[in-house]
């Protein structure tokens, strides 16, 4: 016995210390790949910048410190993240680099579908059209490409298409998942409080299909964004008007011969063509060297906070780090607003932001802040608490919000209080309204699982939580009461904020869907533009010149927080491929939405729909 526990100790100790040698052996590995890639790449002369528009665009910056790259290393290229910032910075520093000759998009597996709003792509595209207008080359090469994907390569001063590829250009629409007729047949019962006759959040709980008044803001808001969209490409490719209306009724599926009669694309090669002529331009010697070219993931990394100019091996001085210089911090909310702290990633807890903007307000350094909203809302309490630490810093420093491709509802109500609020035309946001949603499990409990239930109480209202039963006419008036005040109380702070009448207000609110530009016109946004707008006017309102460095919040966090986060955490989703794939995606991703409802009041200031269009 005495050698069985020798022998088991023995063992355990041996795995430990190998576990901790693994740890710390990943983190020499992931600290070196990190610090070469903080050293500044070479840039060949006449190199492309390269563009995989397989790779998703996001708002926030990355904040696994050293982890990306480890991965990278091992060859995993699964979810590959861009910055949209960075990219826009990159794009706009090459632009006038005598070393980069042009820009290369390529369209191989692209995913933009599934990760990307067009109010992002915009900005991106907005950038693209802006390097193609330096007098630089841009050239695009594309397979199966998404509206998204177009969208963004329709800015290319060349776009080859496969012979075997397609453009799937037909238009946007939004489908609703419902719940009622699923809930009525497992016995669970659904109860809500609204106010706003466009506050459809609820009907997926409570109808088997779109009420009028929803299915009216869709089709505006739907026609809204399309309409720009259209309108950016035909302007880029010099098509009359009305063209991609024709070719969406008319093919919908586009391919080769009708894309490039139609002048949607200029070529029908095979990559191998495209990149032989980028070898030639370039001066590529050997069969095996491919053309002169850096990603712009890399690129990016050579243009630093303060300046627009990339930096090169050659230069010895150092680069000012952020407290050089007065701040700008750029602080992102981007996902569900959702009441506490947590850990999942893609969701705005309110402890967390509202603990961030603390610091910065307390950080003397800081002297304006952007706040970039890219949330359908959420929890009403969660949002008053974000809202509230958003007014306490603007009384110390400026205040802009950008907004990204929705901020809507829960979103506006963080965002309202800002002393200038950006928003691009095909933003989602407004949807100023309230909503309670209340479960039951009655008739799954007692018919089902044949429960049953029976309580004391002292008063009259004691067990008014329970979801045993329906909630009754009395408990239902005071939750009803409840949401009417939460609603009165968004309407007075946008006339507050907005500094417009009350009456206004409630004019463009009841929940209704507004797009970036329709907004504008409302009086909810102030000016169209994109994050780099709101920054310059940030850096304007506080003096600040040129001399600064934007700092971006949540901050990158140490490889080792985000391994052991990593290893407590489930597997992460994978894309779905396929219209089957993308059914049951859509639909868990409906269903895993019923956990963000954790407001303690039970009351919700949320996008009525999905967002995540084709």
């Amino acid at each position: 016995m005495r050698k069985f526990f020798a022998s088991f100790f023995g063992t355990l100790a041996a795995l430990v210390v190998v576990f901790l040698g693994s740890i710390v052996l990943l983190g020499a590995i992931s600290e070196g790949l990190k610090a070469d890639r903080d050293k500044t790449a070479a840039v060949e002369h006449g190199s492309w910048l390269v563009l995989d528009l397989s790779d998703q665009i996001r708002d926030a910056p990355a904040q696994n410190e050293g982890l990306e790259e480890l991965f990278e290393a091992l060859g995993d290229r699964d979810n590959p993240v861009l910055q949209s910032r960075q990219i826009i910075r990159a794009l706009r520093a090459a632009a006038t680099d005598d070393d980069i000759a042009g820009l290369y998009l390529s369209g191989q597996d692209p995913q933009f579908a599934t990760t990307n709003g067009y109010a992002a792509l915009q900005e991106v595209r907005n950038a693209i059209v802006a390097f193609r207008e330096s007098g630089k080359p841009v050239k695009a090469w594309l397979t199966m490409a998404g509206t998204r994907e177009y969208y963004l390569a329709s800015a290319a001063n060349e776009i080859s298409l496969d012979p075997f590829g397609s453009l799937l250009v037909p238009g946007l629409a939004s489908q609703s998942i419902f719940f009622a007729g699923a809930f009525e047949k497992f016995g669970i019962g659904v109860q809500v409080t609204r106010v706003g006759r466009f506050k459809s959040a609820v009907e997926p709980y409570t109808r088997r299909d779109m009420s009028p008044e929803s299915r009216a803001q869709t089709e505006k808001l739907l026609g809204d964004i399309w309409s720009d969209i259209t309108v950016s490409i035909e302007a880029s490719r010099d098509l009359p008007a009305g063209t991609m209306q024709t070719l969406a009724d008319e093919e919908g599926l586009i391919r080769p011969e009708t894309a490039k009669s139609a002048h949607l694309v200029d070529r029908v090669v095979y990559v191998d063509e495209v990149l032989e002529e980028l070898r030639e331009s370039t001066g590529a010697k050997g069969p095996k060297v491919s053309f002169k070219q850096i990603s712009i993931a890399k690129y990016g990394r050579l243009v630093p906070g303060h300046s627009l100019v990339a930096a090169r091996p050659t230069e010895t001085k150092e680069a000012p780090t952020p407290s050089s210089f007065q701040k700008i911090a750029i602080v992102y909310a981007e996902g569900p607003i959702v009441d506490g702290t947590g850990q999942d990633k893609d969701v705005v807890w309110s402890g967390k932001l509202s603990r961030t903007l603390r610091e910065i307000r307390r950080d003397a350094t800081v002297k304006a802040l952007v706040l970039r909203v890219n949330s359908p809302g959420g929890s009403v309490t969660a949002s008053e608490a974000i809202q509230r630490e958003v007014r306490l810093v603007a009384e110390k420093i400026p205040v802009v919000v950008s907004m990204g491709s929705v901020a809507a509802s829960g979103g506006y109500w963080i965002s309202t209080y800002s002393e200038r609020i950006f928003a691009e035309p095909t933003t989602i946001t407004g949807s100023i309204g309230v909503f309670g949603v209340l479960f039951n499990v009655q008739g799954l409990a007692s018919n089902t699982l044949a429960l049953a239930f029976d309580t004391v109480k002292t008063g009259r209202f004691a067990d008014a939580t329970t979801v045993t039963r329906p909630k009754s006419e009395a408990e239902l008036a005071v939750i009803q009461k409840n949401v009417d005040w939460i609603y009165g109380q968004f309407i007075s702070k946008v006339a507050e904020s907005r500094k417009l009448q009350t009456s206004a207000v409630q004019s463009v609110a009841e929940g209704r869907v507004w797009s970036g530009t329709e907004a504008k016109n409302v009086g909810l946004v102030d000016e169209i533009g994109g994050l780099e707008a709101a920054i310059a006017y940030a850096a304007e309102k506080a003096s600040l010149g040129e001399e600064f460095v934007v700092a971006e919040y949540p901050e990158r966090r140490p490889w080792i927080e985000s391994f052991a986060e990593m290893m407590g955490r489930k597997p992460s989703e994978k894309a779905a491929s396929g219209s089957l794939g993308a059914f049951v995606q859509s639909t868990m991703r409906a269903v895993v939405e019923l956990e963000e409802f954790n407001d303690p009041r039970g009351v919700y200031a949320r996008l009525p729909f999905d967002p995540s269009w084709q």
